[in-house]
């Protein structure tokens, strides 16, 4: 059962990443042309020598290896290994939590952790520490950006590890299991985002439009990806759930 979730994972997290390639590359993309050529603008201005040196840390056209066409080309072979990554990953946690928590249907829990895995893994982040086109960010924080990025990953996945067990433990109904679910998904998130330091590296003059639209477009990725994942797995459980149902006797 495991390998067939496995197989299953794979091949529909695969097609959600091409989904969301085609999402990101007719509205990401525009936003990204914009901000590189407000880069190059910005580069343009300084002396020679220090334009040569941010040249070769940005990689774009302008003495990069790689030209935006390629980069583009590549955006599709970059969702798509991502789904495929996620998927597997996906599936394998899905085999451990089915018949143990959340719905009944293999079809509802798919649905299910699919949009608690987008509300932990990239929701969470984002609210903190949401992506930044070119052009914004010091090349010399990346590190720490990175680290502070993961961290908030991982808050978000202790927070619905919480929530789960918080929900399975509390007596009652819905209306009483819900409530607290949610309250002990938040708590730990809050606290995390007022502890964790902040990260501004916007620079003076970046256009504020074009900022939100890329963080906006990079969000509206991983949503579309994780909506259509989560669709496709959970359709592929439950036709695949139901031949077994058929066959149990009345």
């Amino acid at each position: 059962m495991i390998r067939t979730l496995l197989v299953r994972g794979l091949l529909y997290g695969l097609l959600a990443g091409l989904v969301a390639g085609a999402f990101a590359f007719a509205a990401g993309e525009p936003r990204i042309d914009d901000a590189i050529a407000l880069e190059e603008a910005a580069g343009a201005a300084e002396p020679a020598h220090q334009h040569e040196h941010d040249s070769a840390g940005g990689g774009h056209e302008h003495g990069a290896e790689v030209s935006r066409g390629t980069q583009k080309a590549g955006l599709f072979l970059a969702t798509g290994l991502y789904g495929l990554a996620i998927g597997g990953v996906f599936a394998l946690v899905y085999a451990a939590l089915r018949g143990r928590v959340g719905p009944r249907s293999d079809g509802g829990l798919a649905i299910a952790a699919a949009g608690t895995a987008f509300a932990a893994v990239i929701v969470v982040p984002f609210l903190k520490y949401p992506a930044n086109p070119p052009a914004v960010g010091d090349p010399e924080t990346i590190t720490s950006r990175t680290v502070l990025y993961l961290a908030m990953v991982g808050v978000g996945l202790l927070a619905a590890a919480i929530a789960v067990t918080t929900a399975r433990r509390v007596p009652g109904g819905p209306w009483a299991r819900w409530p607290a679910a949610v309250l002990a998904f938040l708590a730990p998130v809050v606290v995390a985002s007022a502890l964790l330091p902040g990260v501004d590296e916007v620079p003076d003059g970046f256009p504020a439009t074009l900022l939100w639209e890329f963080r906006l477009v990079s969000l509206g990725t991983q949503l579309v990806f994780w909506a259509a994942f989560g669709v496709l797995f959970g359709w592929a459980c439950d036709r695949a759930q139901r031949p077994a149902r058929a066959a149990v006797p009345a």
